[in-house]
């Protein structure tokens, strides 16, 4: 068992989670109040990397974050390193590829709720801020749940982009996806067998966990 692949695998998910749900909550949100037409451009370019081939969305990726990008000119400016084969680097990539699993679920949660919700409580004096906090967001829970585990588990699995924005550098981009493929190669089974179990085992308890803390799930058992 690779732990150090592993650690940087669940560090790398914790970071995503934490980084994108807040910003997927945002998005979402902000989406239900645009008009049809700007809603559905909106919603197609956030399920993009659903469809494009992780080696695609992978060279986008370099391209942008590379030394010649004028993002990655400017990252390089502020902290003298460069984004490319780092783990910095793969947390970008990272809510960019995770983009779809966050904002999806949170949109369709916000989309759940009746508008003169947010009627009644301007009336009743309630700022947006505070309809958002005290109305809005907690009826958007389960979505919430639903983001974090589709975020968590996917990032876990993600390996074409992963490998190619990040390689595999031991202890800095070489995640447990990749350390599952480079045993593969090296034909040892026992190893790639004992990751990838570890890999289902965990995944599998993100989703049981969701469908035992969400709300309306346990209200139905």
């Amino acid at each position: 068992m690779d732990w150090e692949a592993l650690r940087l695998s669940l560090e790398l998910a914790l970071w995503t989670c934490a980084l994108l749900l807040p910003l997927g909550t945002l998005l979402a949100r902000a989406m239900r109040s645009l008009r049809p037409g700007p809603r559905r451009l909106i919603g197609a370019l956030v399920a993009l990397p659903l469809v494009l081939p992780p080696t695609v969305l992978g060279y986008y990726l370099l391209v942008v974050m590379g030394r010649a990008s004028p993002f990655g000119e400017l990252y390089a400016r502020l902290t003298g390193g460069s984004l490319v084969f780092s783990f910095e680097g793969l947390v970008v990539a990272s809510l960019v590829f995770n983009l779809p699993f966050a904002v999806q679920p949170l949109e369709r949660a916000f989309a759940a709720i009746p508008r003169n919700l947010g009627e009644a409580a301007a009336v009743s004096g309630l700022s947006p801020l505070a309809t958002f906090l005290r109305i809005e967001l907690p009826l958007a829970w389960p979505g919430v749940l639903s983001a974090f585990a589709l975020v968590f588990a996917h990032t876990l699995g993600e390996f074409g982009v992963v490998l190619m924005v990040g390689g595999a550098i031991p202890g800095e981009t070489r995640t447990v996806a990749i350390a599952i493929y480079d045993r593969v190669q090296a034909l040892d089974e026992a190893s790639a067998g004992i990751m990838s179990a570890s890999l289902l085992a965990i995944s599998f308890l993100t989703i049981v966990l969701v469908y035992l803390f969400e709300p309306g799930r346990r209200r139905d058992g």
